[in-house]
């Protein structure tokens, strides 16, 4: 499990199961974090400089801009899909 040792995400004793292993990632290494692109993409094309009245209008935003990412797929895997990210499957036998 990758772990990226935010300071709210860490607590003083930690007991993790013997099939978990613990993989801290860098201090402040977004390439490693894809939604942090996708957040950071959002805010500023889609939440800059917006004061929103209501909740309800906050999540209708976020589903507009989100929408426009998805009919986007280029775009989108642009700012998600790099390439020492990706998981392969293995064979075992």
């Amino acid at each position: 499990m990758l772990a990226d040792r935010a300071g709210w995400h860490t607590i003083p004793r930690l007991s993790v199961p013997e099939n978990i292993r613990l993989v801290p990632q860098p201090a402040r290494s977004p390439e490693f974090n894809p939604i942090e692109h996708l957040w950071e993409e959002l805010r500023e094309k889609t939440l800059a400089n917006i004061s929103f009245s209501s909740l309800e209008d906050l999540e209708n935003t976020l589903c507009t801009g989100l929408n426009q990412l998805a009919d986007e797929p280029h775009r989108l895997r642009s700012l998600t899909d790099f390439p020492y990210l990706r998981i392969t499957s293995c064979n075992a036998n």
